[in-house]
């Protein structure tokens, strides 16, 4: 299944939005026990809710920074992977910082849209005259108070599958 046709239908289709979590639930099962929905914006971009349960909470019963981490890889990975065709290009995290501004105590969520000027011009478009281009994204986390929680920075290397060699 084409990965961007089926985020671009989740926009408008409560149903494609279904299957595209019950997709990603099966196909990326580590982020299955946190029980992230994804949510296509409608104008461009990804948002990841990342619910207040127990399992994504810590000992202080805020959701845990590894939980708000691993929605704000989730969220940029994704988005990212809406303009870059995955069976083209395969993505790794290079580096993920993350600052912390406020205890998550309720419901939160990731969002980032890279647009796709932007993903041509950093991209695809140095793709063509190198092997590998490093991305840098930056998703923010929210609660559904609006508080800032946190602030993600994340580098991924973009390499053409073509171009990617293996040990073995």
């Amino acid at each position: 299944m084409n990965l961007a046709a089926l985020i671009n239908a989740a926009r408008a289709s409560v149903v494609k939005r279904w299957l595209l979590n019950a997709m990603l639930d099966r196909m990326i099962p580590f982020n299955r026990p946190h029980g992230f929905r994804v949510e296509p914006m409608l104008k461009g971009g990804i948002k990841v809710h990342v619910p207040y349960r127990r399992i994504n909470r810590n000992h202080i019963k805020g959701i845990h920074a590894c939980a708000l981490a691993t929605a704000a890889e989730y969220c940029c990975g994704l988005a990212l992977l809406e303009h870059l065709d995955p069976s083209r290009f395969r993505l790794i995290m290079k580096t993920l910082h993350m600052e912390y501004h406020y205890q998550a105590r309720t419901r939160a969520f990731a969002v980032f849209d890279p647009g796709a000027t932007a993903i041509a011009e950093q991209v695809s478009g140095p793709l063509r005259t190198q092997e590998a281009v490093l991305y840098s994204g930056l998703v923010e986390l929210h609660d559904v108070k609006n508080n800032h929680l946190a602030t993600a920075t994340i580098t991924w290397q973009v390499k053409a599958w073509d171009k990617v060699r293996t040990k073995g």
